[in-house]
């Protein structure tokens, strides 16, 4: 059941994606809470220099192996602006992260994808229960898929212009 701090959490991850955003990278962000509320790492998508794989979901679960105990992962809880990938959610599934709560689904990123007319991502966008079957995941949450939504115009819209050749 989702409360007002998995809400906090939510909306800290939509400013992180909007932070990717004006720096040029695709519109995700990640925050990990340990079992006490804690935020141990938060972080957004990388991805411009050219490396699909810096996804903040997959730094969360690098950061995770190397700085908390299995018993300490598996009661944390990972939120993000969008569903994870299959890359990222079985980066997740693999270091035993815990509970996954996220704004906006892989299902709406690709109707979205789609309603701009562009090409689908290289790797296939499944729910996250389909890569880690029986991990506890919560979303998406219409008022916040809406402004992750806005976001991925505004990004898709951005990579139009900068592609365009100068006249």
């Amino acid at each position: 059941m989702i409360n007002e701090t998995d809400m906090k959490h939510l909306g800290r991850c939509v400013e992180l994606a909007t932070k990717a955003l004006e720096t040029g990278n695709p519109p995700f962000g990640s925050v990990l809470v340990d079992e006490t509320g804690a935020v141990r790492y938060e972080g957004h998508n990388l991805t411009a220099d050219g490396d699909d794989t810096r996804h903040p979901e997959f730094a969360i679960a690098r950061w995770a192996a190397a700085n908390m105990t299995p018993d300490e992962r598996a009661a944390s809880t990972v939120y993000t602006s969008g569903e994870h990938c299959p890359m990222c959610a079985a980066a997740h599934g693999w270091v035993g992260l815990g509970r996954i709560v996220y704004a906006s689904s892989s299902k709406q990123l690709s109707a979205w994808l789609d309603e701009l007319h562009l090409t689908p991502p290289p790797v296939a966008t499944l729910p996250i229960n389909q890569v880690v079957p029986g991990l506890p995941t919560e979303g998406p949450f219409p008022a916040l898929a809406e402004v992750i939504r806005e976001l991925h115009r505004r990004y898709q819209n951005s990579q139009k212009r900068k592609n365009q050749p100068a006249e």
